[in-house]
C-alpha cells in the first residue's frame, strides 16, 4: 500500500468552528464533548470503538508525565481494531480527513496517536 501524505490527515479540537477544508469529520473520542451540539459539530461520523479504553484514558488524566506510555499502550489497544484502522486509512487515501477530538491539550491526545499510527510513524 503506498504512504498516506501527511496533509491527508488532519486532527482539530471539537470546539473549533468546522471548515470545508476539513474533508470528511471523524470524532475519535468515546464521550461526546460537553457542550458542542450535533448540528455545530457537522461531523460525518463517530469512531467510539477507536477510542482509548476507559481504563486507559482514565490512567493517563492527560498527563503530560504519562505520554510516551499513554502512546504506546494506545498503539498496543488499535492493534485489536484493524477494521477501523483501516478503515480511516482508506478514507485518507481517498482525501482528506480531519480527525475531531475534545481534549484541551493540542500536543498529548489520542487524535496525535492515532494519526501517527495512521501515517505509519512510530
Amino acid at each position: 500500500m503506498p504512504a498516506i501524505p501527511a496533509s491527508r490527515i488532519a486532527i482539530k479540537r471539537a470546539y473549533e468552528p468546522p471548515s470545508p477544508s476539513d474533508g470528511v469529520r471523524i470524532l475519535v473520542d468515546r464521550l461526546w464533548p460537553r457542550g458542542v451540539s450535533k448540528a455545530s459539530a457537522k461531523l460525518d461520523e463517530w469512531m467510539k470503538e477507536i477510542a482509548p479504553s476507559a481504563p486507559l484514558r482514565e490512567w493517563f488524566g492527560h498527563d503530560p508525565a504519562r505520554w510516551l506510555e499513554f502512546q504506546r499502550r494506545y498503539t498496543a489497544e488499535l492493534r485489536d481494531h484493524p477494521g477501523e484502522v483501516k478503515r480511516l486509512r482508506t478514507l485518507a487515501r481517498k482525501g482528506r480527513i480531519t480527525l475531531v477530538y475534545a481534549a484541551h491539550d493540542e500536543a498529548h491526545n489520542d487524535a496525535v496517536v492515532l494519526r501517527n499510527v495512521l501515517l505509519g510513524r512510530p
